[in-house]
């Protein structure tokens, strides 16, 4: 497997200013995503994607090189995720051998682990578009979530007739830390459109991930609690 892992973190975070490189207790929070890639990668294969200089400074006080920041067309609010992943992509082909594998690493999941990315990593086929990590939603469509209907009256979101939650089908949730791509799948159209797709489960702890300042409260608490039963 030649793979490339793209950690893309950009600047400019309204819900938690500053997020990607916060001190999250004794580190910037990119730093954990760091580190969990490092764990399972050469530095020739990690790819840190930001517009931000100020970013770049604090990746490659690690000693992990970032070698270039983002095209202006990159480095707005509306650029996607797609379009930042072909940029790595093609930058990546262009100085080394293509990869046929894509790890995207979010860096607002601290307590994704490197074990986490390897049993991910077991999963994937050259088969398939995609494993992504997933939790068991609370939400589930089948018992909690409604929509208005055309007359204003609220109607399940996915009919069913079940009388307790735990009667309902399991229903998955993208969790954000993990997606582990096929890079020939992801140069013909974006990770929504992918139909060949497998999960990897992580529980909800390991699955936090942070977007506001209570979600980085949160993230603080499972941190400490984490190296106490350590």
């Amino acid at each position: 497997m030649n793979g490339l892992v793209v950690i893309p973190a950009r600047g400019g975070s309204k819900g938690v200013p500053g997020k990607n490189i916060k001190m999250l207790r004794d580190k910037p929070l990119i730093h954990y995503t760091i580190n969990a890639a490092r764990s399972l990668f050469p530095d020739s294969q990690i790819l840190v994607s930001t517009d931000d200089p100020f970013i770049k400074e604090v990746v490659e006080s690690t000693g992990l090189r970032v070698p270039f920041l983002r095209p202006p067309e990159l480095a707005t609010d509306s650029a996607g995720t797609y379009e930042v992943l072909l940029h790595a992509i093609q930058f990546y082909e262009n100085t080394n051998e293509g990869p046929n594998v894509l790890v995207l690493l979010q860096p607002t999941s601290p307590l994704r682990t490197a074990k986490h990315i390897e049993e991910a990593l077991k999963l994937y086929r050259s088969d398939i578009d995609m494993v992504v990590s997933v939790k068991e939603t609370k939400a589930n469509p089948y018992y909690l979530l409604f929509e208005e209907d055309e007359g204003g009256y609220l109607k399940k979101s996915k009919s069913g007739n079940f009388t307790h939650r735990q009667e309902c089908p399991q229903v998955w949730e993208l969790n954000g830390a993990i997606y582990i791509i096929n890079v020939q799948s992801l140069k013909k159209k974006p990770i929504n459109q992918f139909s060949n797709v497998v999960k990897y489960v992580m529980d909800e702890e390991s699955s936090h991930d942070i977007d506001t300042m209570l979600d980085w409260k949160i993230a603080e608490f499972l941190i400490n609690d984490k190296e106490l039963k350590e």
